[in-house]
């Protein structure tokens, strides 16, 4: 689908996907994603997607549903094991239809008035960054998960 948002990521030769495989990729939400306008974004803040177009859940083959599922937890691990306290994981839809399951830490010390994805970039103390601190948080998941294996 060439108007599709995701499906013109996938293709993009720049990307730097935290995990990927023939079914499924994961990145971490950029600075340039639509509604971003290059301002910072919360680290940690990751997105597994199918790489066939999908509008949602019930659009996945059972060997995608499995993949997806795979990925989250895998990535859901690594962020844990990166200093997340929780991980929180949401399939939405209202923005982009290409299905996108996003994973969204909550670090330790997150006050409870910002627990969940709606407040925890509005916390004062947030880990917000641009495109060189997403840049480092990408690289260290990719290492812990080649660490973990699949």
């Amino acid at each position: 689908m060439t108007s599709c948002f995701v499906c013109a990521k996938h293709r993009d030769p720049d990307l730097l996907p935290v995990g990927a495989d023939d079914l499924v990729v994961v990145t971490h939400v950029s600075p340039d994603s639509p509604g971003r306008e290059g301002g910072p974004v919360y680290l940690g803040h990751l997105v597994v997607e199918p790489r066939r177009h999908a509008p949602e859940l019930a659009d996945l083959t059972d060997l995608e549903a499995a993949a997806v599922g795979t990925w989250a937890a895998r990535a859901s691990r690594a962020l844990r094991d990166a200093g997340a306290e929780h991980v929180y994981a949401a399939v939405i839809g209202h923005h982009v239809n290409h299905l996108h399951q996003r994973l969204i830490p909550r670090y330790p010390g997150t006050p409870r008035e910002y627990w969940w994805p709606p407040r925890m970039d509005e916390w004062p103390r947030a880990r917000l960054g641009g495109h060189e601190e997403v840049s480092r948080v990408v690289h260290d998941l990719r290492a812990r998960l080649e660490r973990g294996g699949r």
